[in-house]
């Protein structure tokens, strides 16, 4: 029997925290070795696990699987999360493209200047309102479906709501004009594998804070 997937990435969520929904979301158990200081990194780069230089790093199947998105892919390949054709496929990933935007906003705003924050906080906030949440609220209305494609959970799911999740820490209220997404978000919180990985002490990471911050610069030279 293959072992656990085992996970290389620093104690923050990054990059890794989108793998590490997945794999709990698939019910995987999976291990972490975290890169905790520049020798570390410098390590895994010099015995030839990171293929670019760069983690998130997955071992998995025999693979030292690195770039976060081939990452995603396999995984839920893998694991039937993945849609059924080519046509399903192709609308998860243009719904977890979008979802990666708006969370890759979210993930840099603790590493921005103070003197932006506010106004960074205040384009995300719009972006989530304007751009991004009302396409999934339409999808959900239009298929009048659970989930986004196919009626069965998918990828596409679980990014939507780690990304709800996310936003709801920028604005708590940020779906007060979605009420399908405040169900959506009801409904996938209570999957009894997504369930498990929301309570305390799971995997799951907490908001980046300035310890944090302050780490991921010195392990990555920002």
């Amino acid at each position: 029997m293959a072992g656990k997937p085992k996970l290389h990435y620093t104690k923050g969520r990054g990059r890794m925290e989108s793998v590490r929904w997945l794999l709990a979301a698939a019910g995987v158990e999976f291990e972490e070795e975290f890169i905790e200081t520049k020798e570390d990194l410098e390590k895994l780069c010099n015995d030839g696990s990171l293929l670019f230089h760069q983690v998130p790093m997955v071992e998995i199947d025999g693979m030292k699987m690195v770039q976060t998105r081939a990452i995603l892919s396999y995984i839920a390949a893998k694991y039937n999360l993945y849609g059924k054709d080519l046509k399903e496929r192709a609308w998860i990933d243009m719904y977890v493209e979008g979802t990666t935007d708006l969370m890759g906003m979210i993930m840099y705003l603790p590493f921005q200047p103070a003197d932006t924050k506010e106004k960074n906080l205040a384009l995300i906030i719009e972006r989530a309102t304007t751009r991004y949440f009302p396409v999934y609220e339409k999808a959900l209305k239009d298929h009048g479906h659970d989930y986004l494609v196919g009626n069965k959970l998918s990828w596409a799911d679980i990014h939507l709501l780690e990304a709800i999740l996310m936003a709801e820490e920028c604005k708590p209220d940020i779906l007060s004009a979605f009420p399908l997404l405040q169900a959506f978000k009801g409904r996938t919180s209570n999957i009894p594998t997504i369930k498990k990985f929301l309570q305390p002490g799971s995997q799951r990471k907490p908001p980046t804070d300035e310890k944090m911050v302050a780490l991921v610069r010195k392990i990555f030279n920002i």
